[in-house]
């Protein structure tokens, strides 16, 4: 038996089938994103809301965001609304489906495709990442506070802290991705991705949350440190081809396998990538978990997630703060299917209240 597990540790490097990876020894992981090859992806996501307590409305998200790791492809719907609009955030970009249904016994049905290709991205030295430059609108818009992620108060001392005597924006953001791989932690009991208040954050001491808060904070100490940041949301639809069990759908459902990451801007080499809440999920959740911040299976995702990140995950938009059309109600981020039943908007992580299932297939 040891001779066998000293051959699988000898050789799982030259291995390069992600489906073999996660069975080798963790000392052999390797996790190097490198812009390569397309792949095109197929995302249903299907929703049956229950209508007998008044008129329904669905906001769906669509597939937003177009750059040089991933492109939209299309997308379409069926179902039995009575309207369904794509509608654009004006400021973000976003997209999303917006679709009513009559009231009645019968549910409310909608399927939405999205159509996308992604390849793995990488800007990890100077080099330019062919991205176009912010105009002042743009620079602006993601240097704002939003209602969850200020730029003063305690998220301001905190980055004035950590980029103490830096002066260049590079420095400064990746001074901030290192502290909160240091300083902040997953905590698996926090409810969906998190709700990205980032006061609370810092303010309980503790630093614990899932993406939309950890990567939130990340954007909120760039922006109150003048680097222009944005939180991207999506949801991962394929496995890691580096075998990290953690940083993969691991099923062709992906109904919970939602993400979001981040992004700073950096002048000549524009929006280069971030994610220092998956680097604490390796940490957590990488089997056999509970790792060590210096293991091989964090120290290679942490040396690569401030630049890189593979193209597994559907980015859907970057927006915050959005009013759901046809409704009052607001959203601090949209990367859940949204429902509203007689006025009244349902919890998106209830699945008693809004079945819905997400389905990727790779085309």
């Amino acid at each position: 038996m040891t001779d066998r597990r000293q051959f699988l540790v000898g050789t799982a490097a030259c291995l390069a089938s992600a489906t073999l990876m996660p069975g080798l020894a963790r000392a052999a992981r390797q996790f190097d994103p490198q812009p390569g090859e397309w792949r095109t992806f197929r995302v249903v996501t299907r929703l049956e809301i229950p209508a007998d307590k008044g008129a329904v409305q669905a906001w769906v998200p669509l597939a937003s965001v177009n750059d040089e790791w991933m492109q939209p492809l299309g997308e379409k719907w069926t179902g039995n609304a009575v309207s369904a609009t794509i509608v654009t955030d004006p400021a973000s970009g976003t997209k999303l489906l917006h679709a009513t249904f009559a009231e009645g016994g019968s549910p409310a049905v909608l399927e939405v495709e999205n159509t996308i290709k992604m390849r793995d991205r990488s800007v990890t030295g100077t080099e330019p990442s062919g991205n176009h430059s912010l105009s002042d609108g743009e620079r602006q818009l993601y240097l704002a506070a939003t209602d969850l992620v200020p730029t003063d108060g305690i998220v301001k001392q905190t980055a004035d802290e950590i980029t103490k005597g830096l002066n260049d924006d590079r420095s400064k953001a990746k001074a901030i991705y290192e502290w909160i791989v240091e300083n902040c932690h997953r905590d698996g009991d926090v409810r969906g991705c998190g709700t990205g208040d980032v006061v609370a954050l810092l303010e309980t001491g503790d630093r614990g949350g899932k993406c939309a808060d950890l990567n939130a904070l990340f954007v909120g100490l760039a922006r109150a440190s003048g680097v222009p940041a944005r939180d991207i949301y999506g949801v991962r639809v394929a496995p890691s081809r580096f075998g990290y069990k953690s940083l993969g759908a691991n099923s062709d459902i992906v109904s919970k396998a939602q993400h979001c990451r981040a992004e700073v801007y950096l002048s000549g080499q524009g929006w280069v990538a971030a994610d220092p809440a998956d680097v604490r999920k390796v940490m957590l959740e990488e089997p056999p978990r509970d790792n060590a911040i210096d293991s091989p299976a964090v120290v290679a995702v942490r040396e690569k997630l401030f630049g890189a990140w593979e193209g597994n995950w559907l980015a859907y938009n970057t927006g915050h703060d959005l009013v759901l059309p046809g409704s009052s109600h607001k959203v601090a981020f949209l990367m859940y299917p949204q429902a509203e039943v007689g006025g009244t908007l349902v919890d998106s992580l209830d699945p008693d209240k809004v079945s819905y299932t997400i389905k990727s297939t790779a085309i």
